[in-house]
């Protein structure tokens, strides 16, 4: 069966946590739009000419000038990622991938385009779109204390058990913060991206007929899971 679900909530939320959860129990590709922009931030670096821009709505946009916003917590101009993704769904569901996206789409702009892409591959029925509630207090801190692993990415939850850790138990490499994305100025910038820009595209879901269902994400990562398979 066709499947995509969209995980929607402010920076920590959890969504990479449960995707990867959901991603193993039910056999779905994890479309991070993080990792995607990441990789092409890399690709671009030492790069000059036009292999340094994407066109899209008739406009270029230079991958290093994107970026810099990224990088001082700024949501990068929508077209430029309405690109990239628009791209990547249209490779996995080709492939007969089913779907789980974490933040995306991020904007009023993306959704309006994306949204139409889904309905038309993978059929409005078959599309869950849960919101992860948490406070912005509860987001400064989780973010603050946030660390991935160098390798693979994996965010690491902070605790008492944690805490110390300096190598990823997952894979042995060495774990390291964000620098930048996660200072507490940072955070506070991606929080008003966040109310401002991304939260109001629960309402063009709901336009084109997508209802969220709301999640208490201040509970334990399994509790928090077990609200999202009940919720799908």
């Amino acid at each position: 069966m066709k499947q995509v679900i969209i995980l929607f909530g402010p920076p920590g939320a959890g969504k990479g946590t449960q995707s990867e959860l959901l991603t193993d129990k039910l056999s779905l590709y994890y479309l991070e739009t993080s990792k995607i922009l990441e990789q092409n931030f890399q690709e671009a670096e030492g790069v000059s000419g036009d292999k340094r821009f994407i066109e899209e709505d008739g406009k270029k946009y230079d991958i290093l000038d994107e970026k810099k916003l990224w990088k001082e917590g700024v949501l990068c101009d929508p077209p430029f990622v309405v690109n990239l993704i628009r791209k990547k769904i249209n490779d996995l569901a080709e492939q007969g991938k089913n779907l789980v996206m974490a933040g995306s789409p991020r904007s009023v702009y993306e959704a309006e385009k994306i949204i139409p892409l889904l309905k038309e591959l993978y059929n409005p029925d078959n599309i869950e779109v849960i919101l992860i509630d948490i406070s912005p207090e509860e987001t400064i801190f989780r973010n603050s204390h946030r660390r991935i692993c160098e390798l693979m990415r994996h965010p690491i939850l902070y605790n008492e058990e944690t805490k110390n850790l300096k190598i990823c138990p997952l894979d042995g490499s060495k774990l390291i913060r964000r620098k930048g994305l996660d200072d507490p100025e940072t955070i506070k910038v991606r929080l008003k991206e966040y109310k401002e820009r991304t939260y109001p595209v629960l309402d063009v879901f709901k336009r084109h007929g997508i209802e969220a269902k709301k999640i208490n994400g201040e509970q334990t990562v399994a509790n928090v899971f077990k609200d999202i398979l009940k919720a799908i």
